[in-house]
């Protein structure tokens, strides 16, 4: 039996990718250039018996799929900069409370409203540390429809796996992209299930307890087991607690689950790699610039090679560090100011030698624009 293949945008790939991981629940407010996911998902959550509202700010709409996740849903949301940025503090709570949920950003250019219809990746760092306080945070992204659809899937994963919440970091240019999308089969992508606890009605429930493979078992909020969810730091029944133990075990707790397992986290596409004189390293959107070009010089003799980074954080430094320990020279190609690029940085052993390939104004960076960068750096000793 032949799959389904379809025409769609990156926006589109990644409702279909949310519905195969088995959303339920979607709370948003329309936002260029996410909206099309919450239009979609007004018609398709229904179809799947899920639930759709359209929520009177940002705010409400994280916290609408907070609580939606523990009654036991998988929830998504979807916004860009600004929204996102409205975001931050339940999304603070979720990281608090260990609630799994994704979140979609699709970039678009900054800061305030900036340019609301044009690609950025200005994002990134606002991701990591948009939220107070010490933490850890998953955040995935891909440069193509049929990436967006499987790593959608992976987010909601992720976000199952180590009960947090998971930013999905598009672009406008992802987002809106046309291309075609080889749907897989029921049962062919992995789909991560909620873990319920098995502890019985009627005994004692630790919502905060870690099993040994450090695993969270989850009791529907409602249900048969009582329990306290709050934004203080808390103890493993949930009840706020600043005894300096506790909130010393909970906040390692909170970032050793994503940071002691960045291998298992990180997902990456590699081209041309091994070999690589000269080594690009980029994601999203830039990277499908980034694979041209790469293409197009080994076509000529060039050894160049492609890092294409699909998860951003926990950033993967080791990784990056063993694949640029051949290359004599690295160049970061993103739509930012070099938020990656220094990670890169500081990852590699020689700082020196990794140079920035940017644009900043809205514009999609093209194959001119990084060759360009190259000839400048060529000057510094490429």
């Amino acid at each position: 039996m032949k799959k389904e293949v379809v025409f769609v945008q990156g926006n589109e790939a990644c409702v279909r990718g949310a519905l195969y991981a088995g959303l339920g629940f979607f709370a948003g407010y329309p936002i260029t250039p996410s909206t099309e996911i919450a239009e979609l998902l007004s018609r398709r959550l229904p179809e799947t018996k899920g639930k759709f509202i359209q929520m009177e700010d940002e705010i409400s709409s994280m916290c609408a799929i907070v609580g939606a996740s523990l009654t036991g849903k998988k929830v998504m949301t979807a916004t860009s900069g600004p929204g996102f940025s409205l975001m931050q503090e339940a999304l603070g709570f979720a990281v608090m409370t260990e609630t799994p949920c994704v979140v979609v950003d699709v970039q678009r250019g900054g800061p305030s409203t900036g340019l609301p219809t044009s690609v950025s990746q200005g994002d990134v760092m606002q991701a990591r540390w948009g939220t107070h306080g010490d933490h850890a945070v998953i955040a995935l992204t891909a440069s193509n429809s049929q990436d967006v659809f499987a790593i959608t899937v992976e987010a909601f994963n992720l976000a199952e796996t180590f009960r947090t919440p998971v930013v999905l970091l598009l672009d406008e240019v992802v987002g809106h992209t046309r291309e075609k999308l080889v749907l897989p089969k029921a049962g062919e992508i992995n789909v991560v299930a909620r873990l319920k606890t098995s502890v019985p009605e009627g005994t004692d429930y630790h919502p905060y307890l870690p099993r040994d493979d450090g695993r969270l078992p989850m009791s529907d909020f409602g249900g048969v087991h009582r329990h306290n969810v709050t934004g203080l730091t808390h103890d493993m029944w949930g009840f706020p607690s600043s005894k300096p133990d506790i909130v010393y075990g909970l906040m390692h707790h909170l970032a050793d689950k994503i940071e002691t397992n960045v291998n298992e986290i990180t997902r990456v596409k590699e081209f041309f790699v091994d070999d690589a004189e000269c080594l690009l390293i980029s994601y999203g959107s830039a990277a499908r610039t980034a694979l041209h070009i790469v293409k197009n010089r080994r076509a000529r003799g060039e050894k160049l090679g492609l890092l294409e980074l699909q998860t951003l954080w926990p950033f993967p430094a080791k990784l990056v560090r063993e694949r640029c320990s051949s290359a004599n020279h690295i160049i970061v190609v993103e739509m930012n100011m070099g938020q990656i690029l220094g990670e890169v940085k500081k990852a590699v052993k020689n700082p020196d030698g990794v140079f920035l390939a940017n644009r900043i104004d809205g514009g999609f960076i093209t194959p001119s624009d990084v060759l360009n960068f190259i000839r400048i750096t060529q000057g510094k000793g490429m």
